[in-house]
């Protein structure tokens, strides 16, 4: 009985020892991310205007090709920026107007316009924006909605339903044209990001946000970019005052408080978004890309959160 004991006893250690070096060698493996220590690359970035629109996008309302068709474009952000800003006539006055998600022009007509072009959508919303086809889908016909995520969940014949729900409701709409961004695609937003930041996506637990998407989507599609709404990378290092996340949402969490939580993160998946906003910064002279309300200095400074 002794015997059998030890010899137990012994093999639990030993499941033990070998269980602490495969989590030992994983953690190894992952790349922290530390905002503090990014080297950010200062060589021209890669030519995003090259990449072929036709395999990068994927239509799911008949046979359509997404084609660059503006020269110049206005990104409207979901920030509280916006509020009281008065800007609704001269966003409406673009050639292009490109929203996020489930951002909603009802009720904020003065501050954000009330026209869309393109829209970006997450997979995170998709069910918020087809919940509300009143708001975001028969309201502008002719608009563009381009729908982004993981590919085990967006395309064509995965586990998912996601795919599926989004081309019947663009069937429901044919006025409206719907893209899903494709799995080949997916991995050179991937590869943009690490080959600006050095680090790789998913071993530093980053997930890049709507706004990335948007950035290049934008970039592919447009001459010329003017963003409203979007704070500068050291924003937060100066700030005075809260604001909210979502103009749309009075109660959301503070903005600045968002961003440095997810910028810092270590543990499950953050959206990475002082360090894509000092990408966007880099961007700006290579692919005419302005911002206001805040405006954005030419000398951002980038020394701390």
């Amino acid at each position: 009985m002794s015997n059998t004991t030890g010899r137990t006893a012994a093999l639990i250690l030993i499941f033990a020892l070998v269980t602490f070096l495969i989590i030992l060698t994983s953690n190894n493996s992952e790349e922290p991310f530390n905002y503090r220590e990014l080297k950010l690359k200062y060589t021209n970035p890669p030519n995003i205007r090259k990449w072929l629109l036709q395999d990068g996008y994927i239509s799911v309302s008949g046979n359509k090709t997404l084609h660059p068709k503006c020269n110049s474009c206005v990104i409207v952000t979901s920030s509280s920026h916006l509020l009281n800003t008065d800007l609704g006539p001269k966003i409406n006055q673009a050639e292009c107007i490109i929203r996020m998600n489930d951002a909603p022009t009802t009720g904020y007509e003065k501050d954000v316009g009330n026209k869309t072009t393109f829209r970006v959508v997450a997979h995170s919303s998709v069910y918020r924006v087809l919940r509300r086809p009143q708001e975001f889908l028969s309201r502008f016909p002719g608009q563009t909605l381009i729908f982004w995520g993981p590919p085990n969940k967006m395309q064509q014949g995965s586990k998912s339903n996601m795919y599926h729900i989004i081309q019947r409701a663009s069937s429901a709409f044919p006025n409206v044209s719907a893209f899903v961004v494709s799995p080949r695609n997916m991995g050179r937003f991937d590869e943009l990001f690490r080959a600006e930041t050095g680090r790789d996506r998913a071993k530093s637990h980053s997930w890049l946000s709507t706004g990335w998407f948007t950035m290049v989507i934008a970039v592919e599609l447009c001459n010329n970019v003017h963003v409203y709404g979007m704070v500068p990378p050291n924003y937060c290092s100066k700030r005075q005052r809260k604001m909210p996340y979502h103009y749309y949402e009075p109660k959301s969490p503070d903005e600045c408080i968002t961003y440095i939580q997810n910028e810092q993160g270590r543990r499950g998946n953050h959206h990475r978004f002082i360090t894509e906003k000092l990408v966007f910064a880099r961007w700006a002279p290579v692919y005419n890309i302005t911002f206001s309300h805040p405006e954005w200095l030419d000398d951002i400074e980038t020394e701390s959160i």
